[in-house]
């Protein structure tokens, strides 16, 4: 062999291990393209990012100088971000059911094609055997009338066999079809989100921006409530010195003085609601029953009265939220305690006025500033991406958990007459 290569000419010797060669300068070559084709979808992804923030940012610097437009933009923002929660939570909720329905009619596919095979091969057996000359032997005669009728028997069984896997087929192309179409939704609406949370930030940076020119009025009431914060051992004592504070007082006396008119219509009660320049609440918080939205988006964990884990009762709603869910007011009102109390995560104490009090806790990051006025469906917040202590304890849940108490003169209340009713329970009426 070693003769034979030696009367070889270079150039064949050469062909010979660029022959050899090929598939590694094929497979760098392959790389090197998928490498361009990552770097340029980044690129893409970059410059789609930098054109959605340039007109979130201009968006913003139009409305700066409004405080209406900027607390609608807000709420607005809010909303479409927790209706793509919804959204998605829903996607998420449909594509295991559709997956297990699609598992469920491969594993009967399965079944009907060994049954139909093991029929397919009783016929070709039976094929390759022709029946007898009826001039044959009376036994042949007879013995291929009981193959006849044994065809005929399972024969309208083979045919309900095929139209069960025809449908089987039909329904595995639909679910297959639905299950693309659902993940593409899921996708769009995890970039719609993305997009959303990024224009709520910038949003809720220029309020805070707008809130820091009076930062200093304000620095005294925020070491307040830090000071209240570490002395305080319950939540009682926490509230009952907050409304002996001076942003308590304030809220109390424009609450006074801005309330809507009692015995105000529904009517007149949600076109209030509407107006983003109010600078106090739209009605008394003791008219706005039913009319006051959920916080968050989630499942309710624990009522108000429901027992804990820990042998107690619960004074107030637990909802089970997906990570990084939005939080929103869900009521008008004034911020008179934020930030992190114990073992409740990130605490923020609404004064509704009249004597009754808003507790969020359970949160990662509050967005409300200490006095704010906040708007029902202004964002306050965002979920982390699991459980704070005391929801732990109390529920023993892996999921992030708001915990939300209404208060009437420091007395925990239940806040199930306050709520809206949601579509599902609009009809089941």
């Amino acid at each position: 062999m070693f003769a034979a290569l030696a009367v070889l000419p270079p150039a064949a010797l050469s062909r010979g291990a660029l022959a050899q060669d090929a598939p590694g300068r094929e497979a760098a070559g392959a790389s090197r393209e998928e490498k361009a084709r990552e770097l340029d979808a980044l690129r893409e992804d970059r410059r789609r990012a930098a054109e959605a923030e340039a007109r979130i940012r201009a968006e913003i610097d139009a409305i700066r100088d409004d405080r209406r437009a900027l607390t609608q933009t807000l709420i607005d923002t809010a909303a479409r971000v927790r209706a793509v929660e919804g959204r998605i939570a829903s996607s998420e909720a449909r594509l295991p059911l559709l997956d297990n329905e699609a598992a469920r009619i491969r594993s009967a596919l399965e079944g009907r094609r060994r049954l139909l095979a093991d029929l397919l091969a009783v016929l070709q057996r039976m094929g390759r055997t022709p029946p007898p000359a009826l001039i044959a032997k009376p036994e042949d005669v007879l013995e291929a009338v009981r193959s006849a009728m044994l065809v005929g028997s399972f024969l309208p069984e083979l045919r309900l066999e095929t139209q069960a896997l025809a449908s089987d087929l039909a329904e595995m192309v639909r679910l297959r079809r639905e299950i693309a179409e659902e993940t593409k939704t899921l996708e769009a609406s995890r970039a719609s989100l993305a997009e959303e949370h990024t224009r709520l930030s910038a949003l809720v940076e220029e309020r805070q921006k707008r809130e820091r020119e009076s930062e200093q009025a304000l620095e005294a009431q925020r070491q307040r409530a830090r000071d209240l914060a570490r002395q305080a051992e319950t939540l009682e004592k926490l509230i009952s010195s907050m409304e002996a504070g001076p942003a308590a007082k304030a809220a109390e006396a424009a609450a006074k003085s801005g309330a809507a008119a009692p015995g105000a219509r529904p009517g007149n009660a949600l076109a209030a609601l509407k107006d983003p320049g109010r600078l106090s609440p739209a009605m008394p918080f003791d008219q706005a029953k039913g009319l006051l939205p959920l916080p968050v988006n989630g499942v309710r964990l624990r009522e108000f009265g429901d027992r804990d884990a820990v042998g107690g009762v619960e004074r107030g709603l637990s909802v089970g939220t997906r990570a990084n869910a939005q939080v929103t007011s869900p009521c008008d009102g004034w911020v008179v305690f934020a930030g992190p109390f114990r073992s409740y995560g990130q605490l923020l104490i609404i004064n509704a006025g009249g004597g009754y009090h808003i507790l969020l806790a359970g949160m990662d990051r509050i967005t409300a500033q200490l006095g704010q006025f906040v708007l029902t469906g202004e964002p306050v917040g965002v979920m982390g991406g699991g459980p704070q202590a005391a929801a732990l304890v109390s529920i023993g849940t892996s999921q992030p958990t708001l915990y939300v108490e209404f208060r009437k003169d420091g007395t925990a209340i239940d806040p199930g007459p306050w709520w809206m009713a949601t579509e599902s329970e609009k009809v089941r009426g």
